[in-house]
Parts: C-alpha cells; sequence; structure tokens
C-alpha cells in the first residue's frame, strides 16, 4: 500500500531480459533500508525488490518486471535511462498525506494539454472509457505514481474523458511529472474508494 507521495526519483541503468524483464534502478536511498521482497511503487507501478547495493545516498536495487506488467502501463518506463518517481511501501504509523493508492495501474492516458498557468503546470489528460466513471471532479487519482486531485473532468463522445490538474513547481520539480509533454503516455490509478462504490451501484442497478 501507498500514499501517491514520490520520496525520491530513481534512473533505470540496466534492462536485461531474465525470462520476464529485470530492471535496475539507482536511487538516493540507504540499501541497508530496502529489504528483499519489498515493495516499491516505480511511477505507480508496485514493483518487488529482488537485489540491492550501494551506499547510503547512491544506492541501487532491481525489480523483475512481467510482460503482462509491460504491456498494461506507460512505456518509456522500462526503457534504459529512464526516470521513475519511487516511494517504498507505507509502514504501520506512517503518515497517508495523499490517498490510498495499490499500485496496480488501471489504464495508460495521455497527455493532451499542456501548459503553465500562473506559475503552476496545467495538465489535461485523456483517459480510456475503461475507467472514465470513476474520475470525479475534486476526487483523487494517481498519475505515474503521484497522488493528485482532479480539477475538472469532461465526458468525450466515445465514451472516454479527458481530466485537469494543477501541478504545483514543487511537484513538477521533484516528480517526472514536470517534464512531461504532449502525447507523453501516463501511468493512471483510479481512486480505490471508487472502485467499490462503482461496482456497488452497477450491482444495485441488476437487483
Amino acid at each position: 500500500m501507498f500514499t501517491g507521495i514520490v520520496t525520491a526519483l530513481g534512473t533505470v541503468t540496466s534492462v536485461a531480459r531474465t525470462g520476464d524483464t529485470r530492471l535496475t534502478i539507482a536511487c538516493p536511498f540507504d540499501p541497508a533500508k530496502i529489504a528483499i521482497g519489498a515493495s516499491i511503487a516505480c511511477s505507480g507501478v508496485c514493483l518487488t525488490v529482488v537485489e540491492r547495493g550501494g551506499q547510503a545516498g547512491d544506492a541501487w536495487f532491481a525489480v523483475d518486471v512481467s510482460d503482462e506488467t509491460i504491456s498494461k502501463t506507460a512505456p518509456q518506463q522500462w526503457t534504459d535511462g529512464a526516470t521513475v518517481n519511487l516511494e517504498p511501501a507505507l509502514k504501520l504509523g506512517d503518515e497517508l498525506g495523499g490517498h490510498i493508492v495499490t499500485g496496480h495501474v488501471d489504464a495508460v492516458g495521455r497527455v493532451a494539454v499542456l501548459e503553465e498557468r500562473g506559475g503552476s503546470l496545467h495538465i489535461e489528460i485523456d483517459a480510456p472509457a475503461a475507467i472514465a466513471a470513476y474520475i470525479a471532479t475534486k476526487g483523487s487519482i494517481t498519475v505515474d505514481g503521484v497522488s493528485l486531485t482532479v480539477n475538472a473532468v469532461e465526458d468525450l463522445a466515445d465514451g472516454s474523458a479527458r481530466f485537469s490538474l494543477n501541478i504545483i513547481p514543487h511537484t513538477a520539480e521533484v516528480t517526472t511529472l514536470g517534464g512531461l509533454k504532449q502525447g507523453t503516455a501516463v501511468n493512471l490509478e483510479i481512486d480505490v474508494l471508487a472502485r467499490y462504490l462503482k461496482r456497488m451501484n452497477d450491482l444495485r442497478g441488476t437487483a
């Protein structure tokens, strides 16, 4: 379980096929505090640490990524040199600073509009029809592992939705969101509460 509050940026330093795809990610963590088998969200994807090393402030860890995961997430994060948002899993007693995030990507969206407004970054993202009903104005959504509040939602003719976000300068600086470009694919995870409410509403309609 995560909160969508990114604690560091990592860099993919190697990509190797070992049945699955093994990524090595450089990060500023302390390797002594990274347990083998621990979960780390990498741009919103919950992955399991299988190796780690380095020293405090200059560490690395390795994860195995299945073909299924790669096929259902933004492709650019699985390439050598890619920058990824990192968040270790919650520990009992940690502050819940964002919202409840599972690290399971629901869909890939694309940046449709990106412009500066009043010093902040205004972003509009197109989300596929499969998750459009789960996105609500003032609700929470996770974009590349970052917990964000939806400013507005526009339902489109094909059943998809376009939603807008405001990214403050601090968030743009300490996450990958500041480097997004028009057309960039992003990992989306809907609010887990919206998922259950939609399910209950669907069942009520068939009762």
